[in-house]
């Protein structure tokens, strides 16, 4: 073996040797009898939670964060990060729904009624909903591997041969078996021990935090359960010492406290998916039907137990389906074939879209459902950054290789998805852009936080209508695969998305297509604006310029607030303040004339301060006069630079050097490549020729 390949093969033996990690697995293979896990449940009351509680506490172990948006305090749960799968599932921009969704669970877990309910994601296509119960589902399984989510269960291992009518009873060749649904071992106490243990162990609990263990053994387990008891002359003690109690790990792959199931047609649905069926090969060898250990405890609803079930599209189900959902929910019961209302502990979820829900409000039939259902809105994102977030999660430099994305690309993209799920703002002073802008937290003059809790009181609908992150992605992945050039830009997926609305299957109204379109219109006016200002500031972006700009500009100023003149340095004779040269700077961040004393008091105040701190003024700390800066220069430099020529491709060698520097700052400043790079300057070029180049503040 050669020195590599042995110092390959002891870094592996170092992963194996792990000592954490053997311990973890051993850990979660825990064993022991009866008494050992009484003895676990004295030092750990919280290993009696029930389904709803731990589902609480596990959202809660990952932490908080509170921050205030338009004067409203949001609670961000660190949960819905998905921090264990490096945010794979990861959900931007839906807190306050997410608040409403973990306001519920609270309820459930604290008993308040919310535990006798389905809880049901509803909105429309692409919004989120599987995505957030997914990341439950992966959340309870992982818990479970955790200390602090530690739960446990038991099977039945006989310590003698045990005859019922002289058959062995746990079937032949048979010396163990688990409990067919996960069940608390607390629950093989008779009610009369089991009420005084838990309440030595609530004592120090208020009432909403009390542990609960409700409900009884399973068919199969009490049948068990009665045939030891009668073997045992009714000594339940001796009953548990045939009790191998063992850690549960919820995991849906291996059926365990997690649940899925998706409504199939009619002539395929059976309700026994949900509550398990017999098994005919043991009918034969326990000779009936009616005997618990013929039956597969193995429906859905048996599964997740002690953990949750979910309905995919849920209001898709059968009415056979429907009565089984209701006695789950509200009595936390279920009927399987030939056998007693047998207990579960699981959280039920479903969820649906738009159109289903609308027929559920109209059939009287379910008024049953409706009542024991908590409606929960999961809408799309409204604000641009958390929707940009979405984007950078699939399409990064990590993901995509070989192919650049222009800076603007997915910004552009999720400015048209968010725009879409606006409804047009009802104050004619308000357009549709500024109110995005100011639901992204930007400020726009003459609105107030107030303001904008209006907009989003006013607007009841908003979010629930527009188009999915789905057809956004759709559409970014068909511009990278089908677009040969190195580097796709806004314009290649903005041409993408109107292209696709022709054959967009939820879109048949002409109407709603002409407004996208208008919409699309408005991302590119944006957009224009954006790259114009960027280029601006990518000529203007010498420093050394700036600087000596600034410096002639704060001595007009000095000069003009304390009513002096200034010495000019090539006469050498004093002047009165260059007031067109004040003036041509302080125009291009609209300062009008009536208020440049004002300006000017400001910015002379701000040096004053600066100086009795000890600190020298820098321009880059006044983002106004920055942008005022960097707006002249661009002014006086764009003529020399000729970036008209570009359209015409006569361009001189002087020029060409000049349009490097600017496409050098372009990549270095601001994210291009050489490519779109050069296709950006190429753009704005031609709006230079159009002669449409406009100062912006």
């Amino acid at each position: 073996m050669s020195q590599h390949e042995q110092g390959w093969s002891s870094e592996i033996e170092k992963i194996l040797s792990d000592t954490k990690q053997v311990e973890a697995f051993k850990a979660l293979r825990w064993t022991g009898s009866y008494w050992d896990y009484l003895k676990l449940v004295e030092e750990d009351p919280r290993l009696l939670r029930n389904a709803h509680q731990r589902l609480y506490d596990m959202i809660l172990s990952y932490g908080t964060k509170e921050y205030i948006d338009a004067k409203k305090p949001i609670i961000h749960y660190n949960f819905f990060d998905d921090p264990d799968d490096g945010g794979r599932d990861a959900i931007f921009g839906l807190d306050i729904p997410l608040m409403k969704l973990v306001s519920v669970f609270k309820s459930a877990a604290k008993g308040y009624g919310a535990d006798k309910r389905v809880i049901l994601l509803h909105g429309p296509v692409g919004s989120s909903k599987s995505t957030i119960v997914r990341l439950i589902k992966k959340g309870l399984e992982s818990y479970s591997r955790k200390p602090e989510g530690r739960l446990y269960t038991y099977s039945w291992k006989l310590k003698e041969p045990i005859l019922f009518e002289g058959k062995p009873l746990l079937g032949e060749g048979v010396t163990e078996v688990a409990c067919p649904m996960n069940e608390e071992p607390l629950k093989l106490l008779p009610k009369e021990l089991r009420d005084p243990i838990l309440a030595k162990i609530n004592a120090g609990r208020s009432s909403e935090d009390a542990l609960r263990i409700e409900g009884e053994l399973n068919p199969f387990c009490r049948f068990i359960y009665g045939v030891l008891l009668d073997h045992y002359g009714g000594d339940y003690r001796k009953v548990l010492e045939n009790v191998v109690v063992k850690r549960m790990e919820i995991s849906e792959k291996n059926r365990a406290g997690v649940a899925t199931f998706q409504p199939k047609d009619e002539k395929n649905q059976d309700s026994t998916e949900l509550t398990g069926d017999l098994n005919y090969r043991k009918i034969a060898m326990f000779g009936s039907d009616s005997d618990p250990r013929a039956f597969n405890f193995d429906g859905e609803f048996n599964v997740a137990n002690r953990g949750l079930i979910e309905f995919i599209e849920v209001l898709k189900l059968d009415v056979a389906f429907l009565y089984d959902l209701l006695g789950a929910s509200q009595e936390h019961k279920i009927k399987p074939k030939k056998f007693a209302q047998t207990d579960i502990d699981e959280v039920i979820i479903g969820h649906t879209n738009e159109p289903e829900y609308r027929k559920l409000q109209n059939n009287e039939f379910m008024e049953a459902l409706r009542d024991r259902t908590i409606k929960i809105d999961i809408p799309y994102i409204t604000k641009w950054t958390e929707e940009i977030r979405v984007y950078k999660k699939d399409y990064n430099t990590e993901r995509v290789k070989g192919k650049h994305i222009a800076p603007h690309t997915l910004e552009m993209a999720a400015m048209w998805a968010v725009l879409t799920r606006l409804e047009d703002p009802s104050k004619a002073n308000l357009t549709l852009m500024q109110k995005l802008k100011l639901y992204d937290g930007r400020s726009l003059p003459g609105f107030t936080e107030d303001n904008i809790k209006e907009l989003r009181k006013e607007a009841k609908r908003e979010g629930l209508d527009g188009i999915s992150p789905r057809y956004i992605q759709d559409k970014i992945s068909n511009a990278l695969v089908s677009n040969e050039a190195n580097s796709i830009n806004p314009f290649i997926v903005l041409n993408e998305l109107e292209g696709g609305l022709k054959n967009h299957s939820l879109i048949a109204n002409e109407d709603l297509k002409k407004r996208l379109r208008e919409i699309l219109t408005l991302v590119r006016q944006e957009y224009e604006d954006i790259v114009k200002n960027e280029v601006q500031r990518a000529i203007s972006a010498d420093e050394d310029s700036i600087t000596k700009l600034c410096s002639n500009y704060i001595d007009a100023v000095k000069a003009y607030t304390q009513k002096e003149k200034v010495k000019n340095k090539f006469t050498g004779q004093y002047e009165e303040p260059d007031e067109k040269f004040m003036r041509s700077i302080e125009s291009k961040i609209d300062i009008p004339e009536s208020r440049k004393d004002d300006f000017r008091r400001e910015i002379m105040n701000y040096i004053g301060a600066l100086a009795v701190e000890g600190k020298t003024f820098n321009y880059k700390t006044n983002e106004r006069l920055h942008k005022a800066l960097e707006l002249k220069l661009f002014e006086d430099q764009k003529d020399s630079i000729k970036l008209t020529n570009l359209v015409s491709n006569v361009v001189d060698k002087e020029t060409q050097q000049k349009i490097d520097v600017v496409k050098e700052r372009l990549i270095r400043n601001f994210g291009y490549n050489d490519e779109s790079a050069t296709d950006v300057l190429n753009f704005v070029a031609s709006i230079f020729a159009r002669g449409d180049v406009k100062d912006k503040s």
